[in-house]
């Protein structure tokens, strides 16, 4: 065997754990249910939700988990709101899963988006072991109308369905932590109408608009909250994120919310926005991104 020969196979073994991080931090999508989703109008790919896994490099993992809600008003998914956050938590040792969840454009409405990031945490839950991930460790994360599925499971969890035969069911549904970017949070005054209705169609009951209505819907048992929102949003008012961290506080449930001045609604990770470093100092506070 020549010496270049044996250059290139050593340095295939020391590169072979870095590149395997990389394989599987990009992942492939998953299917939340194997044999088809329950309430499926169809046999398309709008009619089956995914989780697709970002899995952050096993020299920076941590242990903690975040399911990622993209935003979009219930009907449609930004990618910069899902791959990119993804990436950014990889980057803090964080393993990510985008969520893919089912639509309002297509048909959909209230509890089909719950139960898919209900069954998307509950997955995670269950694959805790083989993807090296603490099951007390899992949060959620949404933003606009993804901030509001999200901050609907925060309010609205189980903790799991003991009489089924799923072994994911089983699993409880509760995040153990939320992180909320300038979110939908009430069907209320202060809603964003696009997402109010294609959540809940064109006539919903008063009764389902309060079930809703997130800021409603905070006990003592939600769990811990990163919230942020700006003021110049004018797509989904600053209102939003300042009644549920008021619910949060009546409730005494730990919360860190941030208003910025500037700022567009859907601004995502744009210009290294002050967000990141504060949502990154309150994980770290709250000892999730250290094994």
């Amino acid at each position: 065997m020549s010496l270049i020969s044996r250059i290139i196979i050593v340095l295939l073994v020391a590169m072979a754990p870095y590149l395997r991080a990389q394989d599987s931090s990009l992942g492939t999508p998953i299917p939340l249910w194997a044999d088809g989703a329950p309430g499926a109008l169809g046999d398309k790919d709008q009619d089956k939700p995914t989780l697709t896994p970002y899995l952050a490099d096993p020299s920076k993992a941590n242990g903690t988990a975040v399911v990622i809600c993209p935003g979009g008003g219930y009907g449609g998914l930004a990618g910069h709101e899902g791959k990119d956050y993804a990436l950014w938590l990889n980057e803090a040792g964080v393993h990510a899963f985008v969520l893919k969840y089912r639509l309002g454009s297509h048909g959909y409405r209230h509890p089909i988006m719950l139960g898919d990031a209900a069954r998307a945490v509950r997955v995670v839950r269950s694959r805790s072991e083989a993807w090296k991930i603490n099951p007390q460790k899992i949060g959620i994360m949404g933003s606009s109308a993804g901030g509001h599925l999200a901050s609907t499971l925060l309010t609205h969890f189980d903790g799991g369905k003991a009489e089924t035969t799923d072994s994911i069911e089983k699993q409880s549904s509760r995040p153990d932590f939320g992180i909320l970017c300038y979110a939908v949070i009430t069907m209320g005054k202060y809603t964003h109408q696009g997402s109010k209705r294609n959540l809940l169609g064109t006539d919903p009951s008063n009764p389902l608009v309060e079930f809703l209505s997130n800021e409603l819907q905070v006990t003592g048992n939600t769990p811990p909250v990163f919230l942020w929102h700006t003021v110049e949003d004018t797509a989904v008012p600053v209102e939003n994120s300042l009644q549920f961290a008021a619910a949060l506080r009546a409730k005494g449930v730990p919360f860190d919310l941030h208003i910025y001045e500037k700022g567009r609604h859907g601004i995502g990770l744009a210009n290294g926005h002050a967000w990141t470093k504060d949502c990154l100092f309150w994980l770290s506070e709250r000892g999730l991104l250290k094994n």
